[in-house]
């Protein structure tokens, strides 16, 4: 007699089953415990066990009723400015799209970011102030720019200043547009990062803005990090690459204030 799919579940191995809700957790981003323990046939406290495990061994992280896999953005900041350089590039002219002449536009640190430093149009008469070295670089001695380096501790991991001198330099300015950088970003959980103290300031860059974008990479959504920087609903646009799952894609617009896709 021929098997089931169910009945292969059913005599699933333990690791069999760890494996299996990893790969759905790549795929799909998050997992419910529910609607898991009904797949395999098994118990909550089961599945819960195995997401203890899986997040233990940092594939992922708890959340209530479930788990969302964690960020790839955890590498050391030099890394990632070497990585998907075209992708970032293309993402950085959509981004630069939506600034306007005269604004005053906060630019946090990160690959991405600096990359939109550079796509950011001459002669625009713009006032960029920055935690970033890198993204500094790229602006330094282009017309129709005013550029202002927050100062302070700069952090290894973020490749930005950090920490309290660059925390009361971000609460004494008012900007027009901040580009937010963003370890992590989900429907549900929000943006994210790695790093306590580049959480705080990413959440005074917030406070201190009028507008919120973020420009990022396909693997950094639906994923999570340790520290909370703000709720989806903080983020007036989401940028991001084509190629999404049209129910992924539902989420992100159903949770963010605009989605601009750009075409590979």
């Amino acid at each position: 007699m021929q098997r089931t799919r169910q009945d292969a579940m059913d005599g699933l191995l333990p690791e069999e089953r760890e494996r299996l809700i990893l790969e759905r957790l790549r795929t799909h981003g998050r997992v419910l415990a529910s609607e898991l323990a009904a797949q395999f046939d098994t118990s909550e406290h089961t599945i819960r066990r195995h997401l203890r495990e899986l997040a233990s061994a940092g594939h992922c992280k708890r959340v209530y009723g479930g788990a969302v896999l964690v960020s790839p953005a955890g590498t050391p900041a030099s890394t990632r400015m070497r990585e998907a350089i075209d992708r970032k590039a293309r993402l950085a002219r959509a981004a630069a799209s939506i600034v306007r002449p005269s604004q005053v536009v906060l630019l946090d640190a990160g690959s991405t970011n600096a990359a939109i430093a550079e796509a950011l149009p001459d002669n625009a008469d713009l006032t960029v102030v920055t935690n970033s070295p890198e993204a500094c670089v790229r602006l330094l001695d282009r017309p129709g720019f005013d550029v202002i380096l927050i100062g302070g501790r700069v952090g290894a991991r973020v490749a930005g200043s950090v920490g309290a001198t660059a925390l009361l330099q971000i609460q004494q300015i008012r900007a027009d547009l901040c580009f937010l950088g963003a370890c992590a970003f989900d429907p549900a959980e929000g943006v994210a990062a790695f790093d306590a103290d580049d959480a705080e300031l990413k959440r005074a860059m917030v406070r201190a803005s009028g507008q919120v974008a973020i420009a990022m990479t396909s693997e950094k959504l639906m994923t999570a990090a340790p520290f909370v920087v703000a709720q989806a609903a903080a983020v007036d646009c989401l940028i991001i690459e084509a190629g999404l799952p049209a129910d992924r894609l539902a989420q992100l617009e159903a949770a963010c204030g605009s989605v601009m896709v750009v075409p590979s």
